[in-house]
């Protein structure tokens, strides 16, 4: 659970230092519906860049910015359908774009649900303590961007093997970033840095994404509900919601799945991962480049037995993505199958774990044989702004991308996908998915059994707990916002 005891005199210590800065702090409601911030935050925002290390951009926490770089207040939800010419599947493929948070991924709403109740419960202490981003990438930007934003010390932790974008931004937004062995599949020497800093430090804390329940109490409260206003837009009276589709990584984003669930039963959640390494599939391992998904782990805050599908994803095939969607000649030959130039000039907001949502959602299409009337939803992480140096070195690896290789691609990685690598999960595959966080997070990670047992055997009560908590923080956030009686002074 998300612990909200009060720590009155660390509060009013953490308000004073929000007053002496500026800071407001908006609430779940105000980023689910924009309209509720008050229109003097507006038009301030107006002067403010998307990506400025500016509190007022907390306010930019939301599906619904105005895509633009600079000034830009709210529109509806930014999405992306996928026409059919592009996915080769009849059904609708749609996806929220990421690229329009600050930071350019939404992760960075992930990092203000941990962060956001520890300071405005007092149980975090911005001048004394540090907060610590374990992550695979956009988690720890957006952790350092919001420490940032919310007047906190932070350190980053992602594997040096990450796109040289992340390092070269985070060195002039976090404290300190600290690089670990490997890529993204070396989830565990991120976790043991972790304990290594908790021992030999006492001004750390760890806000751990993949078992923070304030990232998937986000994206229940946020995310969930932008898909389902989108699914309100598009959907005809001939229309089925089938299910969401989406790369596991810290599992937050799953929780966008559990609220689409309570509005539509009968719908699905299907996780993705990495073919490369097969750790819901088949208990395996191994190294990948779809970034940003962490594995090797069955992360604490996975709702496994709400979970219905696993499908593996080839890395191979996202890194065909982004080249066909990218390169000219990828663009050109789009075109000639039809794909219309409003969507070729968003391809660009897919990002590499954006590629591998894709091709998860057009499997799981595949192996329910959906139609043109059913939708399947999905998220495209970040954008493709965040990866350029991985255009580069595809570039001088296989050389100029020519017609030949778009056409090989589009067959290959996008026609060519089946249902091989899909598992649908019965009770009892739902389970062994679920045991392997014993192995994690009972014996490495010291969490406790009795709370294990809670997640399988009493489950809608664990999960509807933690989803009960949204109000109690938007209250708590209104309480802290009247101690600084900033709102009061717009």
């Amino acid at each position: 659970m998300i612990n909200l005891e009060l720590n009155k005199e660390q509060i009013e210590k953490n308000a004073e230092i929000a007053k002496e800065r500026k800071i407001i702090i908006p609430t779940f409601s105000q980023m689910k519906n924009p309209d509720l911030i008050p229109d003097k935050i507006k038009e301030r925002l107006k002067d403010v860049g998307l990506w400025d290390v500016d509190s007022l951009n907390l306010f930019r926490i939301t599906w619904k910015n105005e895509p633009v770089n600079k000034g830009g207040l709210f529109n509806g939800v930014n999405y992306l359908e996928l026409p059919s010419e592009l996915t080769g599947v009849e059904a609708r493929i749609i996806g929220l774009a990421g690229k329009w948070f600050p930071t350019g991924a939404h992760k960075v709403g992930a990092t203000f649900g941990c962060l956001v109740p520890r300071l405005i419960t007092g149980q975090f202490d911005p001048v004394g303590e540090r907060a610590v981003w374990p992550s695979t990438g956009n988690y720890c930007r957006g952790g350092a961007y919001n420490s940032e934003l919310l007047g906190c010390q932070s350190i980053a932790i992602l594997p040096e093997g990450m796109s040289q974008e992340r390092f070269d931004w985070l060195a002039g937004v976090a404290g300190e970033v600290i690089s670990t062995p490997g890529s993204e599949s070396n989830v565990k020497e991120i976790f043991d840095k972790c304990w290594e800093l908790k021992e030999s430090r006492d001004d750390v804390v760890i806000f751990n994404q993949f078992e923070e329940p304030g990232n998937h109490l986000w994206h229940y409260e946020v995310t969930g509900p932008a898909l389902a206003e989108v699914l309100d837009k598009v959907m005809s009276d001939k229309d089925r919601y089938s299910g969401v589709a989406l790369t596991s990584g810290s599992a937050g984003t799953l929780g966008a799945g559990d609220y689409l669930k309570e509005v539509f039963p009968t719908s699905k959640i299907a996780v993705g991962e990495a073919l490369q390494c097969p750790t819901l599939l088949n208990n395996g391992y191994g190294a990948h480049r779809i970034e940003g998904i962490g594995d090797k782990h069955v992360p604490w805050i996975h709702n496994v037995r709400n979970t219905d599908m696993v499908i593996g994803v080839d890395d191979h095939d996202t890194m065909k993505l982004i080249r066909l969607f990218n390169e000219p000649a990828g663009q050109e030959y789009l075109k000639e199958q039809g794909v219309g130039e409003e969507v070729l000039d968003k391809l660009s907001l897919l990002g590499i774990s954006g590629a591998a949502n894709m091709l998860a959602a057009i499997k799981f299409a595949r192996y329910y044989e959906l139609g043109k009337n059913d939708i399947v939803l999905t998220v495209f992480t970040d954008s493709m702004e965040l990866y350029q140096s991985r255009l580069r070195e595809l570039a001088d690896k296989y050389g100029n991308y020519k017609e030949q290789d778009a056409a090989a691609h589009y067959h290959q990685a996008v026609l060519g996908q089946s249902i091989d690598y899909v598992e649908e999960l019965g009770h009892y595959d739902r389970k062994r998915i679920h045991n392997l966080k014993y192995y994690t997070w009972i014996e490495q990670q010291g969490k406790e059994l009795e709370e294990l047992n809670a997640q399988w055997y009493d489950y809608q009560n664990y999960w509807r707990e933690i989803h009960k908590m949204g109000d109690k923080i938007d209250r708590l956030i209104q309480e802290f916002n009247a101690r600084t009686g900033l709102v009061d002074q717009l």
